[in-house]
């Protein structure tokens, strides 16, 4: 039996300014993003500025990268705690990149690099720590859904 999981969010529009979508530039941008259903606090969002957006709140391509790397770094920290290898600390500097299309309007995400920098707690884990990063990418469920390259540029240190 397949097991399966569901994830209901909701959007909800905050950018009439009055005239509602009369114009391109008539309208804000903002939203909020809601998991229905749970109390969790609303998530501010706007669409890029490069595209009208709100600069103060979350666009839809850094959540993105989010998470991936949000994945990615639960993965590996579950891999590691079964691989014998314990992390003391933990930070990804993550960076998207999205190309537009020459014919305007459309674009893509065309690839995310992690930059996890991992501490871990002896010498002897360093070699494992490192490995490990490239395990991630065949469970992680986020990275096994996305077309797009990801890559790992891990540094691991010893506390």
């Amino acid at each position: 039996m397949t097991e399966t999981h569901t994830y209901d969010v909701a959007i909800e529009w905050t950018g009439n300014l009055g005239t509602g979508t009369d114009t391109y530039r008539s309208f804000s941008r903002d939203h909020e993003i809601l998991a229905t259903g749970t109390g969790k606090t609303p998530i501010a969002a706007s669409s890029d500025p490069a595209f009208r957006g709100d600069a103060s709140r979350w666009n839809p391509e850094e959540l993105l990268v989010a998470s991936v790397a949000q994945c990615h770094m639960l993965w590996y920290l579950h891999l590691c705690a079964a691989g014998g290898v314990t992390v003391v600390d933990y930070e990804d500097r993550a960076h998207g990149v999205m190309t537009m299309d020459a014919h305007g309007g459309g674009g893509q995400i065309t690839e995310v690099a992690l930059r996890p920098e991992v501490t871990v707690a002896e010498p002897s884990m360093v070699d494992t720590a490192r490995a490990l990063h490239g395990d991630v990418h065949a469970v992680c469920f986020i990275a096994r859904s996305v077309n797009f390259p990801i890559r790992h540029e891990p540094v691991i240190r010893v506390q």
